[in-house]
């Protein structure tokens, strides 16, 4: 099964970013000559000002009122993935660096991603319609939720976030640019559909800098200097477990409500999954300038990674691989030929859920 796995590009792209970080970071530490730290700053906003264009209201509209699919996707995504890492560190002690129990709780707060759940239902013959809905909505929850669980971890465990600069920060980074993104959609659909593969690009590169900085920045300051390369092989046996925890509480919550198939399909997918590409920007804004950024980031870039392997090898094989795209995606377009598009038609034929 493994051996026909096809990684998707930007998983590597990940993986040698990182490691150019490692070996290379005077060029992409704040302030240096690459100016890394504006870029991906900036490009916050470049990235939900895309998203804004690509979110079709008439979609959401679709599935609005399946209202108890949503309760438990939304549940699932904001606070039983918040509740089962609390278990988890609570029993972990203090084995974890305090910058990596944090980045597994950020993970935890994190949104659901939205064109990586609606390609999977699709390859799964899900409900494409309630993946859209509920992947499109988590991300908007999330400006709000995340930075509020954020702030109350951080105030448990004896840190704190100034929770007003965050949410302004955010505000202007990423509602206001969705909001515009929205408002000039009508105009600018059609120029972003034809040039979807420049949007990808786009997209992928704020992201591929955002960990380039934190990562260089991290190098700089000796983060990582003194962390035993076990620290790696306990962060992957931290997102596996947290994985199929939730996967099987979400899967056991459609069975008590006796959801559909297709509809528990939508459900389980949206709600074990997690965005890299909303909690990097979001990350780059709630911790901008710690020098452990890159510890937090580790579990979710990892989590994604993992969860697309799993959720892929669940949904059908290697063809969900390569359906997977980070956010933002034209996924919800008004035309209903475009939805299916997120997988390939003769895959599609021939998949099964497991």
């Amino acid at each position: 099964m493994l051996s026909r796995l096809k990684l998707d590009p930007f998983v590597v792209a990940l993986a040698l970013t990182v490691s150019l970080a490692l070996v290379w970071p005077q060029p992409g530490v704040t302030g240096g000559v690459l100016h890394a730290d504006k870029a991906a700053s900036w490009g916050v906003a470049v990235i939900f000002f895309l998203y804004g264009i690509s979110l079709s209201p008439k979609r959401l509209l679709e599935s609005a009122a399946r209202w108890e699919l949503h309760l438990i996707v939304q549940f699932g995504t904001f606070l039983l993935f918040p509740a089962v890492v609390m278990g988890m560190l609570v029993l972990m002690g203090d084995r974890l660096p305090e910058a990596v129990a944090t980045g597994f709780f950020f993970l935890a707060a994190l949104p659901s991603t939205v064109s990586s759940s609606v390609a999977m239902t699709s390859l799964a013959r899900g409900n494409v319609p309630v993946a859209i809905f509920n992947a499109s909505i988590s991300s908007l929850i999330g400006v709000f939720a995340t930075p509020v669980l954020m702030a109350w971890y951080l105030h448990t465990v004896g840190g704190g976030m100034d929770l007003g600069p965050v949410i302004l920060k955010l505000v202007i980074l990423v509602i206001l640019p969705l909001a515009v993104g929205q408002v000039v959609r009508p105009l600018l659909l059609k120029l972003v559909e034809r040039h979807r593969q420049a949007v990808r690009i786009a997209d992928r590169a704020v992201i591929l800098a955002i960990v380039y900085n934190s990562f260089c920045d991290s190098v700089a300051a000796g983060v990582w200097k003194g962390q035993s390369p076990v620290l790696l092989l306990e962060i992957i046996a931290g997102v596996l477990l947290l994985f199929a925890v939730v996967y099987l509480l979400i899967g056991i919550a459609c069975r008590v409500f006796r959801f559909s198939r297709p509809d528990t399909i939508a459900v389980v997918f949206c709600a074990s999954k997690k965005s890299l590409a909303t909690g990097l920007p979001m990350a780059q804004v709630m911790f901008n300038g710690s020098p452990d950024l890159s510890l937090i980031i580790t579990p979710i870039m990892l989590y994604h990674f993992l969860q697309l392997v799993i959720v892929g090898i669940i949904a059908g094989g290697s063809g969900a691989l390569e359906a997977e795209e980070t956010e933002p995606e034209v996924l919800a377009e008004d035309n209903d030929d475009l939805v299916p598009e997120a997988v390939p038609q003769h895959r599609q034929a021939s998949s099964t859920a497991s």
